[in-house]
């Protein structure tokens, strides 16, 4: 049996302190961590609880917009009156995931950092998977492919990103607070997420012991104009086939601006800017919304098993465009 030391750190500059020691992992609500310990996948040396250092605020930051720090749980960010009343797409997102029960203990920085639910990932009875085991292959691309990646994928890796807080974040043009060794840095959360290339066992852009502090959002005028659609086989505790984060800003019945980031399809929340500005100056209808589809999914590769997945995400994404263009 392999021993685990856990310590728990004061602050951030202890967090980082602690990690600096071989084998070290920071742990928040340990949802996704902790599980995948007891299967056999991940193998730390040495837990740093992060729950006590001082990362679980929500401030309103003095020029606009929203602090979230990396401690906070889900829960309690999904039913703040700010996030409700500004941010109610990544409301959405977040109650749409998981249980309420692990709701409650997930953290934001532990949703960000979570790993694929493929199960060749997950079951290390399958001996190919290159995430796991890198060079091993990918069980994936001859197996069951159903929730795998339409977009971005690779010869190495066809999984999918699992969190849907992250797709709401793209859509909101988030920043990832980072700190480190080096000093503190940032992120924009479309940035934040790898594709998967050669390498896909490096899922973020993380650098060795660096901690994420907080999440901003920037002012927003797309709260009325927002939604969150998730397609999945069952209506709770499933992970998404297809997700759609849609937010608009409107003039009367014209878009100025438009945001759309897909979940389920690829191995980071997909956003493209230039199928948002199909959108802007145009009216909102049905032909510009199919239009933005199209142009958002363009160059799709889906594996034998999830071709289904292509028609799916442009009927989701008409139907989210179209449900938030009418308006909370």
């Amino acid at each position: 049996m392999q021993s685990i030391y856990y310590e728990r750190a004061r602050d951030a500059a202890d967090a980082l302190r602690l990690a600096q020691q071989d084998g070290a992992r920071f742990i928040g609500g340990g949802t996704n961590l902790l599980d995948l310990m007891k299967g056999d996948v991940e193998h730390p040396l040495r837990l740093v609880d992060i729950t006590h250092a001082g990362l679980d605020r929500i401030e309103e930051l003095p020029g606009g917009g929203l602090r979230i720090g990396a401690g906070v749980r889900n829960a309690d960010a999904a039913r703040h009156a700010v996030v409700r009343q500004h941010y109610p797409l990544l409301a959405q997102a977040m109650l749409s995931g998981a249980s309420a029960q692990l709701r409650n203990m997930a953290t934001m920085g532990g949703n960000l950092m979570q790993r694929t639910r493929c199960p060749y990932f997950t079951d290390t009875a399958f001996g190919h998977c290159n995430k796991r085991q890198p060079g091993s292959g990918c069980d994936a691309l001859q197996g069951f492919q159903r929730m795998h990646a339409i977009l971005g994928a690779s010869p190495a890796c066809v999984a999918v990103n699992p969190s849907d807080m992250s797709v709401a974040l793209a859509a909101l043009d988030a920043v990832v607070l980072l700190r480190g060794r080096q000093g503190d840095r940032e992120v924009a959360l479309r940035d934040f997420h790898r594709l998967p290339g050669d390498t896909p066992q490096h899922e973020t852009v993380l650098q060795p012991g660096e901690l994420i502090v907080a999440i901003d959002l920037p002012p927003s005028r797309m709260a009325r104009h927002s939604h969150y659609l998730k397609l999945r086989d069952r209506a709770s505790y499933a992970f998404a086939l297809v997700s759609v984060a849609a937010a608009l800003d409107m003039d009367g019945g014209i878009v100025r601006e438009a945001r759309i980031a897909l979940g389920g399809v690829a191995h980071k929340p997909w956003r493209r800017p230039e199928a948002e500005a199909i959108l802007q100056g145009h009216p909102l209808d049905d032909a510009q919304c199919r239009a933005a589809a199209q142009r958002l999914l363009e160059g799709a590769r889906p594996l034998e098993g999830n071709r289904f997945k292509v028609e799916l995400a442009q009927r989701a994404i008409v139907r989210a465009l179209r449900i938030a263009g009418e308006g909370a």
